[in-house]
């Protein structure tokens, strides 16, 4: 099947051409790039062993000879390109936040744009394999989710599917990598800053906040508000999410271990840790993995749970490429294991 990549460049799309390079179902066809046009990407990044030359960005001839594309274009850029491929019957995963929140109100309070294309948002399957396969399975248009929602939301998801947890006490404290901030250069991220550092940013207020809140709504069928703390911390990639939860009713470490394992018995990159036993970042690092500590204080009757995932992996450009697994029937962990 041949594929595109609009965006090639930055973290996630140079991430998605490596795994699509191993992909034995997929060629890719064409990679773009608005900084890099007319560069070899192995040029950009020396570690990629291909000869594909980053392209401007043609629609047109993009239609015409990929059957499936990944846009990983920032927040605000991807609207008008998904529509036009979305009108040609072609195949989508969005990287970006365009389509992942169901409300064009709530996209523009948070990302501070108006929402130009409302009428795809109810098209866009919210990309989280785990909770939505089977809406994967027949969707054109899916909006990959965030880093940071998709260790959290993971995270949580049985807690609030078994109604095991008050939602009105959920923190969660995360920490990522420094890619999760993009390829473009800040301050912020600046060597000096980043080293021998740890910082809290953009606390209770980062983007993603809606994006896991909609998601756990939904597994709650009752309004759930979190409170969510990012961190920067010195690592290239890598998320790890600790997730603090209070208990509706007594549970022993045993039964909130198997709650876990029975939620996720069938998830092929989902595991889920024996009791006392807690991720690293490096457990999970260049994976589509999310590996999965639990435990419980009996005494304040509180729930703790630790996720790691990559934040370019299945939190990105891996999972992106799951979902392309799954609309098209391939074997889900096909160029993944």
């Amino acid at each position: 099947m041949k594929v595109s990549i609009i965006g090639a460049t930055g973290y996630t799309g140079a991430e998605l051409v490596k795994i699509l390079l191993r992909h034995p179902r997929v060629e890719i066809e064409t990679i773009t790039s608005q900084s890099f046009a007319g560069k070899k990407i192995s040029e950009v990044y020396p570690w990629l062993s291909t000869d594909l030359v980053c392209q401007s960005l043609d629609v047109e001839r993009i239609v015409s000879f990929s059957s499936f594309i990944f846009l990983a274009l920032p927040h605000g850029a991807s609207m008008e390109v998904v529509r036009k491929l979305y009108l040609r019957r072609k195949r989508i995963v969005d990287l970006s936040a365009d389509f992942r929140l169901e409300s064009p109100l709530v996209y523009e309070k948070w990302y501070g744009v108006a929402h130009k294309k409302k009428d795809l948002l109810k098209q866009a399957i919210y990309g989280l394999p785990e909770l939505y396969r089977e809406k994967i399975k027949g969707a054109r248009l899916v909006a990959n989710p965030g880093c940071y929602p998709t260790s959290t939301i993971l995270s949580l998801a049985p807690l609030l599917k078994f109604d095991l947890i008050k939602e009105d006490s959920i923190i969660v404290d995360s920490k990522s990598g420094v890619t999760g901030a993009g390829r473009k250069l800040t301050l912020k991220t600046h060597f000096p800053e980043v080293n021998e550092n740890l910082s809290a940013y953009q606390v209770g207020c980062h983007r993603h906040i809606p994006e896991i809140e909609q998601e756990l709504t939904k597994l709650a069928e009752k309004e759930v508000r979190i409170t969510f703390v990012p961190h920067l911390v010195p690592l290239n990639r890598g998320i790890l999410s600790t997730c603090y939860a209070g208990l509706k009713d007594p549970l022993k470490p045993n039964d909130l271990v198997k709650a876990f394992e029975d939620f996720y018995r069938e998830e092929p990159f989902v595991e889920i840790l024996p009791q006392g036993c807690f991720p690293q970042v490096k457990d999970v690092v260049n994976s589509n993995r999310c590996r999965i500590g639990l435990m419980v204080d009996e005494k304040k009757r509180q729930v703790i749970v630790i996720s790691t995932i990559d934040n370019l992996g299945k939190g990105a450009s891996s999972q992106a490429v799951q979902n392309m697994n799954i609309m098209c029937g391939f074997e889900e962990t096909m160029g993944l294991s």
